[in-house]
């Protein structure tokens, strides 16, 4: 076995290219961090038209017109594009006017399965076209479900992927199809193992992607050690629970990182007054002049010293934003700021608004804006998170390395990365609440809005959250681990 590992990532989006939550963060990182550990690491992904710029990105086209077959009598015709994500790691693009090229959004059709579908056959085929001899093939969140499906079964005796071993990565599992699972009556629901209807089949619409993998790739794993434990149970396993739990022995759970050239409050162009974990006697007073800036561009009242409580996140009931608008009715009166950034459903932001309309000078709703987003973590001073249920998360993680101290829930990856602050003893990094219990999340932000009355205990407590490694180098020692696993087995 070759100490250079040969990996192929598929991943419906990729940071910079296409992004709409976390998912295209890890597509991202997570190659860029093996490539930096040596290893030969390339991205497949669908080339969305009216998304993704080809003169921008300098993408080069290398196969026109190429037929690919999705079953015995459906075929389509696919073109395949070539970029860079760093030096020497190819991102390759499938482009379908059909499927990928119509519409701006990324996602929300009734066709959903079938567009994928015909990604997860193009991919292959791009595979075989290129000659490569993978010996991962690491498959990203359901939309590439079919992929060790189609390994065990249609592609069982292609000589470029016979002895290709495949990693599905669940980054959330409530996501298993190109709908909702839980929509599709129970004498239609997908058993897994049948053969795949035609395109033409409305049955095809009801076909469980993320099920299909967890069935057939060698390994499984999700993006937490908590969130592996916890997806083995009724509560949180969206009925795959029980298919996980026989599949046990080759369930892993691998906590994600985040990229810390990407986010790194010292070289960030965002920021007006840039600082460093490295400096420590600079943090607090750049982050006190980074909250006036943001204070300013956001027409709250100019205020150093008052405390600035954060969100950045999608505005879902996963997200836990039914306990914040609840908390919020509170917590306004007390002497503070709000700001919340992300889009959402209109159950989430219509309050919002009306607490805007009532509290002009504490509370700010403005939809997600990646270009001041590590600009507003590094001007509050608490970052909000009370999700119902959160397989990593790495918001929270973004926060820390830029000083802004989490409350958060202690589910998923919630709980590995953030350990509840004792003020006797001085351990853990944030503050922390167990249950789906107003009561117990108000005590967790009254905990924090305390502490920060004591400015030489909150400057340790900041200094020791950016101290913290999340980066993605230890993340992708363990994927390695993994995948070299795989290959002796």
């Amino acid at each position: 076995m070759s100490n250079k590992l040969k990996v192929i990532h598929i991943s419906a989006e990729v940071a910079p290219f296409s992004k709409t939550g976390g998912l295209a963060d890890v597509a991202r990182s997570l190659p860029k961090a093996l490539k930096r550990l040596g290893h030969d690491v390339s991205i497949i992904t669908p080339l969305y038209g009216k998304k993704i710029s080809k003169e921008k990105w300098n993408l080069k086209r290398i196969y026109k017109d190429v037929e690919i077959f999705l079953n015995s009598k459906e075929s389509t015709k696919v073109n395949f594009w070539q970029g860079e994500l760093m030096e020497g790691l190819p991102v390759y693009f499938i482009e379908n006017f059909e499927h990928f090229s119509k519409n701006k959004k990324m996602y929300g059709f009734s066709n959903e399965n079938a567009r994928f579908l015909t990604f997860n056959v193009a991919a292959l085929k791009l595979i075989s076209l290129l000659g490569s001899k993978p010996e991962i093939i690491h498959c990203h969140d359901w939309q590439t479900g079919l992929i060790p499906y189609y390994l065990k079964t249609n592609f069982l005796y292609s000589k470029n992927l016979k002895k290709v071993k495949t990693v599905f990565t669940i980054h959330n599992l409530i996501f298993q199809l190109g709908h909702n699972w839980w929509e599709i009556p129970l004498n239609k629901r997908d058993y897994g193992r049948s053969r795949l209807p035609h395109l033409s089949d409305e049955r095809i619409e009801d076909i469980n992607f993320a099920k299909r993998a967890i069935l057939s790739a060698d390994a499984i794993n999700t993006v937490s050690e908590n969130y592996r434990s916890e997806i083995m149970t009724k509560r949180f396993g969206q009925d795959l629970h029980r298919i996980l739990k026989n599949r046990e022995d080759r369930l892993f759970g691998i906590i994600n990182g985040i990229d810390y050239n990407a986010y790194n409050p010292e070289k960030d162009l965002g920021l007006i007054y840039p600082y460093s974990h490295k400096n420590p006697s600079q943090i607090m007073e750049s982050r006190r002049k980074n909250k006036l800036v943001v204070q300013k561009k956001l027409n709250l009242p100019e205020n150093e010293k008052i405390p600035v409580l954060c969100t950045t996140s999608r505005l879902t009931f996963q997200k836990g934003f039914n306990l914040i608008l609840q908390a919020l009715v509170s917590l306004l009166k007390h002497d503070l700021q709000v700001i919340i950034m992300g889009d959402g459903s209109k159950d989430y932001v219509n309050p919002l608004k009306k607490l805007m309309r009532k509290y002009p000078k504490k509370i700010i709703w403005l939809p997600f804006d990646q270009e001041i987003e590590t600009s507003i973590y590094a001007a509050s001073d608490i970052f909000v998170l009370p999700s119902n249920h959160e397989p990593c998360g790495i918001n929270q993680l973004i926060a820390m390395r830029y000083g802004s101290i989490p409350v958060v829930r202690e589910v998923g990856g919630l709980y590995d990365t953030v350990k509840n602050f004792n003020p006797g003893s001085g351990r853990g990094l944030g503050f922390t609440f167990k249950s789906d219990e107003l009561l117990d999340f108000y005590g967790a932000l009254i905990r924090a809005l305390e502490t920060y009355r004591y400015p030489f205990i909150w400057e340790q407590l900041v200094i020791k959250a950016m101290l913290q490694s999340n980066s993605w180098e230890i993340p992708a020692k363990k994927y390695i681990n993994l995948y070299r696993h795989l290959l002796r087995n």
